[in-house]
């Protein structure tokens, strides 16, 4: 397939482009720099240039594809207002997407987030939700896999709270920053709450799996660790940083606050039974064995 991705230059993005092309299909990747743009060519994608907020860009890019995938947002939790306009801006985008593939039958694949199940590990059959500070993603994906009904395959590959690669990325690797400009390695609350966690390595397999395989209006657990304590997260990164270890307020973490505190393992089983999808990457504790002091 000719593959049309949005976001194929960031951690994730860059290692489901090698994915891609190491299982024959060809991608023509967002790029909203001329950085991002040269990245894109280096790694063997054609380059489109453009950004999330691009719509026209969107809708040609995905006129051009057999598939997209949608991997793309703008990251920035530095306040409620700030996560406000990234979730604006990606669920414009994704409804462009979905009305450019609209009576095509052709898959568009979305990154989503595991939910947070009370009581237990979440599973692909549990609603993502669609209330709270990110309760707008939820909306958007929802409305993504209705499509299902329009002529699109839509599915949604959820991603842990930490995906990782080399020590970095996701909830750790905000856990590690904020460790590094506070000098003290923290975790919200008695740290007992559980975070799942994925190698990036091997989210990009899922994502290539459910591009190729997955059926209309599903949803798919990018899982590989079920649950790692907070506090032992935090506690490889004290080390590795040479920091204490100690709980800190929720309020540290700004509007993540709520989410960062709380309990959120989540299971693949279905996933891996159904796909055939089997984690061979290191686990989180084990990469964060990487992170430089």
């Amino acid at each position: 397939m000719r593959v049309f991705i949005t976001g194929g230059t960031g951690l994730i993005g860059s290692v489901v482009i090698a994915e891609l092309l190491g299982h024959g299909h060809t991608v023509l990747a967002l790029a909203r720099s001329d950085a991002s743009a040269q990245a894109a060519k280096e790694a063997g994608a054609e380059p489109l240039r453009g950004g999330l907020a691009d719509l026209d860009v969107l809708r040609a890019g995905a006129g051009q594809a057999d598939g997209v995938i949608h991997l793309a947002f703008a990251n920035d939790f530095s306040s409620a207002e700030a996560v406000a306009k990234a979730v604006a801006e990606e669920s414009a985008a994704l409804a462009v997407l979905g009305d450019a593939l609209t009576g095509s039958e052709r898959p568009f694949v979305v990154a989503s987030g595991t939910p947070h199940v009370p009581g237990r590990a979440s599973t692909e059959n549990d609603p993502v939700p669609t209330e709270g500070p990110v309760g707008g993603r939820g909306r958007a994906v929802t409305a993504v896999l209705g499509l299902a009904a329009q002529g699109v395959r839509t599915t949604a590959v959820r991603l842990p709270r930490t995906v990782h690669n080399q020590g970095t990325g996701g909830f750790a690797g905000l856990l590690t920053g904020i460790a590094r400009q506070s000098g003290v390695s923290g975790y919200p609350g008695d740290g007992a709450q559980r975070w799942p966690a994925v190698h990036a390595l091997d989210a990009a397999v899922l994502f290539r799996l459910a591009l190729e395989t997955a059926p209309a209006g599903t949803a798919w657990h990018a899982v590989a660790d079920e649950g790692d304590r907070v506090r032992d997260i935090a506690a490889v990164i004290g080390r590795r940083l040479g920091l204490p270890v100690e709980s800190v307020p929720p309020e540290t973490y700004g509007p993540l606050g709520s989410i960062f505190a709380a309990d959120q393992p989540s299971s693949s089983a279905h996933t891996r039974q159904a796909l055939g999808w089997e984690p061979k990457r290191p686990s989180l504790l084990a990469d964060l064995e990487n992170v430089q002091p």
